[in-house]
């Protein structure tokens, strides 16, 4: 299967487990919007028609208009029923009453209260009903083995699906994040399939060693970027403080601070994103977004040989045969680059970085550049570094809000100036400022978290 294959199906099976019941449409009812499989076109049963008739003294009466009852309207009144969230009678007409038991239903469960009901949120209410039907005697030892009753089931259900126990990918929706976002959180990649062996000659002769290229290194360690920053740490307090544009005169310090700094931007993203994602841990999350890494090896290990943009043509082909929005692959892409600098995994890292600017968010290059000037994760190729680090600076130029450190605008310039000079770049005239053999405090500016 090939690697584009292989993502797709990774990505599909998140999507069928979160809309496992069909595609929704939203629908205005009563005055507000609410999930349903039909789409109204207005109220019925207005004032008859009938011909006015000027003698008559009877006072008029008037039908009052009605909803439209549609099939889903009912699974959902009736699943919000059976677990007691008091809908009224199943007609199918999602009015006050069945918002105000969606309510109740979203104060359970800690969702954000709305009276509506996300994609997610209906997936959920109306797969456990149809799955507590169908349980018969077993849902009946259930609810009363449970302290809650029948609503205890929603929750039951709910940590299961978060366990991949549905056998298939979860997705949750995000508080705080672009509406309609979607963070995959429990990613499934197919089985692989064993190839079938092939067909060979019987042979007497004695086997020919397969040829293989000469060696002379080991393979090589993976350099712990949280141990890195540790020691670039220790430099700038040594140093009195942050390198700033005016007092440079070492750029290959001033880029790995501001390496470090971006990594605990990342890291704090992320991990508010984490917060908001509700049925999941933070540890159930991380163990998913290992599943990441695999089939975007290709790409992260272009990252070492080839240009920018080719890295990037073959990044967005990968993007595009997803079948994942934008906003989805931003979503996962941001929280899994927290875990993956958090954990110290940076093929995790520099998948999640290599997506974000796939999709757009080019302000992430910066993480790119990082990498390869430093050689951490990748080759050390300054080089091929200067392209990510110069479309991050571009961006930002032209608009682009600055995801790290967004508060210090003189760091942009500091970036420019470091990384034209750790490439070869011209000259950079020394501060005219003589430093104290003591190493006193250099110039430093002010970092908001």
């Amino acid at each position: 299967m090939s690697k584009h294959k292989a993502f797709k199906h990774f990505v599909s099976a998140a999507l069928a487990a979160a809309m496992m019941l069909g595609t929704t449409t939203r629908v205005q009812a009563d005055g507000g919007d609410f999930i349903a499989g039909a789409v109204i076109g207005g109220l019925l049963g207005a004032a008859s028609q009938q011909p006015k008739k000027k003698t008559s003294t009877a006072p008029r009466t008037y039908s009052r208009p009605s909803l439209p009852s549609t099939q889903e309207g009912k699974e959902i009144q009736a699943s919000l029923n059976y677990f007691g969230f008091n809908a009224g009678s199943v007609d199918g007409q999602l009015g006050k009453k069945t918002r105000d038991a969606v309510s109740a239903y979203q104060v359970y469960l800690g969702y954000p209260i709305t009276g509506q009901l996300s994609p997610f949120e209906q997936e959920l209410l109306i797969s456990s009903y149809n799955r507590a039907q169908a349980g018969g005697y077993q849902t009946t030892q259930l609810v009363a083995s449970n302290p809650e009753g029948t609503r205890g089931l929603l929750k039951m259900y709910r940590s299961e699906m978060a366990s991949g126990g549905a056998g298939g990918a979860t997705m949750a929706i995000v508080p705080g994040t672009t509406p309609g976002t979607t963070v995959v959180v429990n990613p499934v990649m197919p089985a692989p399939q064993a190839p079938a062996p092939a067909a060979t000659l019987p042979s007497f002769a004695a086997a020919t060693p397969e040829p293989t290229l000469p060696s002379f290194l080991g393979a090589g360690t993976q350099v712990s970027l949280a141990s890195h920053c540790n020691t670039v740490s220790l430099l700038t307090n040594s140093n009195g403080g942050f390198v700033t544009e005016a007092s440079m005169v070492d750029a290959n310090q001033a880029l790995n601070e501001q390496f470090c700094l971006a990594r605990t931007y990342a890291i704090s993203q992320g991990e508010d994103m984490i917060s908001k994602v509700q049925g999941f841990t933070p540890d159930q999350i991380a163990a998913q977004c290992e599943g990441l890494a695999p089939p975007m090896a290709a790409q992260v290990a272009a990252l070492s040989i080839k240009p920018r943009d080719a890295v990037l043509a073959e990044t967005s082909t990968f993007v595009l045969n997803s079948g994942m929005s934008p906003a989805q692959l931003a979503g996962t892409a941001k929280i899994c680059l927290s875990v993956g600098y958090r954990t110290d995994n940076m093929d995790v890292a520099l998948a999640s970085s290599l997506m974000l600017v796939a999709v757009g968010e080019r302000a992430y290059g910066e993480l790119l550049g990082h990498h390869l000037s430093q050689g951490v994760g990748v080759t050390q190729r300054p080089d091929l570094a200067q392209a990510w680090y110069e479309d991050t600076l571009t961006a930002l130029a032209t608009g682009v809000p600055a995801v790290f450190a967004p508060g210090q605008a003189e760091r942009a310039g500091l970036l420019r100036e470091a990384s034209m000079s750790l490439n070869g770049g011209a000259p950079i005239a020394a501060p005219t400022a003589v430093v104290p053999a003591s190493g006193t405090a250099l110039p430093a500016f002010s970092i908001t978290e």
